[in-house]
């Protein structure tokens, strides 16, 4: 598929504008509320599907299918990642102010990473199409982790992004403001809102060796593949304040997202095997897996309400508002 340059140029429009207006509308640091992450996850998925929409008058339908299931997945992936953001928060005992400001620069960080690492993936893709077996493998193994339920064990503090940090810059323990940096006996030192940064950063670079076979199992189009990641990034952060406090409540969603990295894993097997083997092997088409991922997670969501899980008393919250567990 031929983008025109055009495409690009309203992409990194809409981008930037709705940064600046993110921006603009918290630069004060305060507690992000449900009314408001509401509000901002019901723009994020609006203007998302609207694109989808432009995507699929002026590129064809084929395109606007492949943005929505690339974005729809992405999504679902990223609510797997809310947990860990949890963690790292409730680990530096984050104030709550002060999440959105984190999360507003990992997210700028996760916009240059990712396009960096799907430029890579596609290039890769398209010169070695056996690479889709690894990916493959990739994601299945994946799936596994969240069968046996792998997040339980991260750990923040062990991040090696974390200790080069420290070896790097002191990092004192106190916070100052939404300071990253003050003077202390004359030589310059990190707070731990710094730390917090580099955590969330170096969590979304795990995140991507999911995200990029993912979506590239969807479409390897630079166009869509980044823009359907772009878009899920960007409402990451209110989708976060919104599902905060709830996250415990989903506690079948790691199953679901285990059946559709399962599923994808078998998608780009097919897909490799259909170009390298022979074309009468069967490729499931993009509508079938956007209709697979919404059947799962709407799966995943409702079995979790109608089967809670039994809380104890004495167990910590897992959420980074405040309350957190000490280190």
């Amino acid at each position: 598929m031929t983008v025109p340059l055009w495409a690009w140029g309203a992409l990194a429009t809409v981008i930037l504008v709705m940064l600046a207006i993110d921006l603009l509308a918290h630069r004060k640091a305060h507690v992000i509320g449900f009314k408001e992450a509401a509000w901002w996850s019901a723009l994020w998925v609006g203007l998302s599907l609207v694109f989808a929409l432009v995507v699929g008058l002026t590129l064809g339908s084929g395109a606007g299918i492949d943005f929505t299931t690339a974005w729809l997945l992405e999504k679902s992936l990223s609510v797997d990642n809310l947990f860990v953001f949890a963690l790292i928060f409730g680990y530096f005992k984050v104030p709550r102010a002060y999440q959105h400001r984190v999360l507003f620069l990992g997210v700028l960080g996760a916009l240059v990473f990712r396009g960096i690492f799907l430029g890579v993936g596609v290039a890769v893709v398209t010169q070695f199409t056996a690479i889709l077996f690894v990916f493959a493998a990739i994601l299945l193994y994946s799936a596994y982790k969240l069968v046996k339920g792998g997040d339980d064990t991260y750990d923040p503090g062990s991040s090696l992004a974390l200790r080069l940090l420290r070896r790097v810059i002191p990092v004192r323990e106190e916070y100052a403001g939404t300071r990253f940096f003050v003077i202390e006996a004359g030589r310059r030192v990190a707070t731990p809102l710094l730390a917090v940064v580099v955590a969330i950063e170096a969590a979304d670079l795990v995140f991507a060796v999911d995200s990029v076979p993912a979506v590239l199992a969807v479409t390897d189009d630079p166009f869509i593949v980044y823009s359907s990641n772009a878009f899920a990034i960007l409402g990451l952060r209110s989708l976060y304040f919104l599902l905060s406090g709830l996250l415990d409540r989903f506690h079948y969603l790691s199953k679901g997202l285990a059946v559709i990295l399962a599923f994808i894993g078998a998608k780009l097997v097919l897909q490799a095997s259909h170009k390298l083997i022979s074309t009468s092997i069967p490729e499931i088409p993009s509508l079938a897996s956007l209709a697979v991922i919404v059947t799962v997670l709407a799966a995943s969501v409702v079995l979790s309400l109608r089967r809670p899980l039994a809380v104890e008393a004495d167990e910590p919250e897992l959420v980074g508002a405040g309350g957190a567990p000490e280190r």
